[in-house]
């Protein structure tokens, strides 16, 4: 099916946010056969999704976009991806962790967005939310 005729989640689904449960499976037994729940408490892991998320910057840090857009056609697309993983995998045990169920917050905060940046108001415009009102 051509791109333009996809509907959304076709075209999307490979861009999911959401761990499958089969992976988040997976990754919890990967962490208890090491015995390293001890070391994953709320604290550490969300230091942990920040430190990964720094490593992410780090990719793009001093890139003009066209070096950026060079660089993901080579071997080095590889450790983007690779951050990415990191940020997911913690954020993934954060989750677990709390019992937070990531698709119901992140549709409340898309919900919460809509009220606070309504089209009519901020279509092209990048201010801050507080500046609308």
């Amino acid at each position: 099916m051509p791109k333009g005729r996809m509907n959304f989640y076709q075209q999307y689904e490979h861009f999911s946010i959401m761990i499958k449960p089969e992976l988040l499976e997976k990754l919890i037994t990967f962490r208890k056969e090491r015995d390293w729940e001890q070391f994953h408490t709320p604290k550490e892991l969300a230091i942990s999704v920040s430190i990964e998320a720094a490593e992410l910057l780090e990719w793009f840090q001093w890139k003009t976009e066209q070096q950026v857009a060079e660089h993901l056609q080579t071997k080095k697309r590889q450790d983007l991806e690779d951050e990415i993983a990191d940020v997911a995998v913690y954020l993934s045990y954060l989750c677990h962790d709390l019992d937070i169920d990531l698709n119901k917050i992140v549709e409340a905060k898309c919900q919460k967005n809509a009220e606070k940046y309504p089209v009519e108001k901020v279509k092209g415009r990048n201010n801050k939310y507080t500046d609308y009102f």
